[in-house]
């Protein structure tokens, strides 16, 4: 009963600094006045909520036929805030503009252009975002980030993308690369209206289709299979057909992920040359599994022997590398922590089971 009170006394007092923690940060709304120092006019800017997750706020306004007025605001984590402006609410062909607050307190704002998911590919001070000269401004009050500038277009594309970076990570020169973000979302804003919406990605279905499917297939199905061609010959010859079934099953499934992923890249225009590297890879490796099926050699020959160490390292190579690109595929697919936790528990799952099976035949043997 005492360690019971005890654990509930410390996590009310968890939960009671946690709540400190957020209230001390300075707060935004679009009830409250900006009282900062701004190199444009902020009395008639329309105010909008765009991202309550992390309390982004959107301060904006037309100032003349083509120059528009922003201000963002959002709380000082030391991490960089970005506004990205895109065609079709991707970020990879999108330009934005980050700002971030360095340990010092020195303010720094820059354009990028997102070229590619790979860092070498977001290009600073580049991009199709021309700013006004003198407009930009990033300063910190009341433990938030206001992040202000003036854009010279007649209308500012409607497909508006908000990302905040890791904690504690943010460039630094002389290259100023951006580290990948800890989080973003995609909206659409209405400037007349002044109303937001998140939007959701572009063929969402069809790379959900791709990732579940060459996840099952080539990275879990492979794996179980495996497991029955090396551990359960004793029951001779279900081990054989049941693990004949289970692979036979998983390069078709796997064959049609990849070609699901051959129409997502051509659909989405993007670069993933990495990631369909490997999955050609794999493919490759499965392809030479089934033909050396068909060459396989009666118990008795004597190269039996070399055949089964092809065959089974070359499975093993198969499986280590559908484990990566599944992982992979996840990171680019930016599904966040719940598909690579599914997937781990499931990976971690089979082997475990394979590392007990494995000692039971070291045992037997």
């Amino acid at each position: 009963m005492k360690l019971s009170s005890i654990s509930i006394t410390f996590f009310l007092a968890l939960q009671a600094l946690s709540v400190l923690l957020v209230n001390s940060q300075g707060t935004d709304s679009c009830n409250s006045n900006l009282n900062l120092n701004l190199p444009f006019d902020t009395s008639s800017l329309h105010c909008i909520s765009v991202w309550s997750q992390y309390d982004f706020i959107l301060r904006y306004v037309q100032t003349s036929s083509n120059v528009w007025s922003f201000v963002l605001s959002a709380p000082d984590t030391n991490s960089f805030l970005g506004m990205g402006f895109s065609s079709n609410g991707q970020m990879v062909g999108s330009s934005a503009v980050v700002g971030w607050i360095s340990a010092d307190g020195t303010g720094t704002m820059k354009r990028y252009f997102l070229g590619g998911q790979r860092p070498d590919l977001v290009v600073p001070n580049e991009g199709n975002l021309t700013m006004v000269d003198n407009s930009s401004s990033i300063t910190s009050q009341s433990s938030r980030i206001y992040m202000a500038f003036q854009l010279n277009t007649s209308q500012p594309r409607s497909r508006v993308l908000y990302s905040v970076g890791q904690i504690g990570v943010i460039p630094s020169s002389p290259g100023f690369a951006l580290a990948e973000h800890r989080d973003k979302v995609s909206t659409r804003l209405n400037y007349v209206t002044g109303t937001t919406s998140a939007t959701s990605r572009p063929h969402s279905k069809l790379r959900r289709s791709h990732g579940i499917i060459n996840m099952v297939s080539w990275g879990i199905l492979m794996l179980i299979g495996a497991i029955v061609g090396r551990y359960f010959r004793q029951w001779d010859p279900l081990w054989f057909y049941s693990h004949l079934l289970i692979q036979s099953c998983a390069f078709l499934a796997g064959l049609s992920g990849i070609i699901t992923g051959f129409v997502l890249e051509h659909r989405l225009g993007v670069d993933v040359d990495t990631h369909k590297a490997l999955g050609i890879f794999i493919l490759v490796l499965g392809c030479l599994q089934v033909m050396a099926v068909f060459a396989r050699p009666g118990k008795e020959s004597k190269v039996r022997k070399y055949w089964n160490w092809y065959h089974q390292n070359g499975g093993r190579i198969l499986i280590a590398f559908a484990i990566a690109n599944v992982f992979y595929g996840i990171h680019l697919g930016d599904e966040g922590t719940a598909w690579n936790a599914s997937y781990a528990v499931a990976i971690s799952i089979l082997f475990l089971v394979s590392l007990v099976l494995e000692l039971h035949l070291w045992r037997k043997n």
